[in-house]
């Protein structure tokens, strides 16, 4: 439907699907699948490559020489943007906040090995700081093209559209019934992508985004405003109602980045029934939602759930100290 999109390939795909019987039986709850965008190949993979294929290539498209992004210091945006870039034959600043850790690993050591110049933020405010650093590139010469926090633009959310794509196709190739998609939400492209795919390709399962920190309100009311202009700059007439985006934010624990009990659970589980790494920020989080709304009975033992894993395998090295006590 979308083949004449520009679009740099960056991402291995399609990334399978996987049955998780053993969690399943773990938590005596529905038939559990996983879409593992984990492995989408660029720095560790990760749910941002698929948004990077069309960000990259509108970069290009604009002869940029310099890309730039913003995130937290372990951001898997920023790492999958730097490694991105480095494929590209970009130059990449990233502005990260607030201050460069005690010790570099996980996330930011993969951003410095792929070449990033890093700036950071402090208390300053990080979009206004890089369209400081956009001025300074066109002063010296350069051309900059800014890549919103997450990726999170409707040609970034082109990916997920596509993704939805995919995940239909594969449905009916293995003959697959999919209830409901559940999955991290926070800069809310990966979702408003998904709702716009899920309704091109007539997906008649629920979505469900686990909220890693912004109130359920707010981030409805972002991913149906990028819901609906991804759907006008793919030039799609679609009807989104607001009650088509759902979101979860009852999971956020004492806030963005910081591990509690559910997540060390979830990652605990995941890893020692099916083998699986989930991430302490993301999609441990959203998996550690997932795994109480199992065992509160929002989901019947008769039905299907597929958890979308987008990756963070690398933040897990920059909490090892607190998950090696387990």
């Amino acid at each position: 439907m979308f083949s004449e999109l520009a679009r740099y390939p960056l991402a291995h795909l399609p990334t399978p699907i996987a049955e998780m019987p053993r969690l399943s039986e773990a938590l005596g709850g529905p038939c559990l699948l996983v879409k593992r965008d984990d492995m989408t190949g660029l720095a560790t993979g990760g749910n941002k490559t698929r948004k990077l294929e069309f960000l990259i290539a509108d970069a290009l498209e604009k002869e940029a020489d310099t890309v730039i992004s913003t995130g937290a210091a372990q951001s898997n945006h920023c790492r999958q943007t730097a490694a991105a870039a480095a494929r590209a034959g970009l130059r990449c600043i990233l502005v990260l906040g607030p201050m460069a850790p005690a010790q570099i690993t996980g996330n930011l050591l993969i951003d410095q090995l792929v070449g990033a110049q890093i700036r950071w933020s402090g208390d300053r405010d990080q979009v206004a700081m890089m369209q400081e650093v956009a001025e300074e590139e066109r002063s010296a010469g350069r051309v900059p093209y800014i890549i919103p926090y997450g990726g999170s633009n409707p040609v970034g959310a082109t990916g997920y559209v596509l993704a939805m794509e995919e995940l239909t196709r594969q449905m009916l190739r293995d003959e697959l019934r999919i209830d409901h998609i559940v999955f991290a939400t926070s800069s809310g492209g990966t979702q408003a992508g998904m709702t716009v795919g899920a309704l091109a390709h007539h997906f008649a399962g629920s979505l469900l985004g686990i909220s890693v920190a912004p109130e359920a309100k707010t981030l409805e009311a972002d991913v149906l405003t990028l819901a609906q202009a991804t759907a006008q700059h793919l030039d799609l007439r679609l009807e989104i109602a607001p009650e088509r985006i759902a979101v979860n934010d009852a999971y956020t624990g004492e806030g963005y980045g910081i591990m509690g009990e559910p997540e060390r659970e979830a990652i605990t589980l995941a890893a020692r029934s099916e083998g699986l790494l989930v991430d302490p920020v993301y999609t441990g989080r959203a998996l550690a939602g997932l795994i109480n709304l199992i065992r509160k009975g929002q989901y019947g033992a008769d039905e299907t759930v597929l958890f979308w894993h987008t990756g963070g395998t690398p933040a897990l090295f920059a909490h090892a100290e607190a998950l090696a006590k387990r």
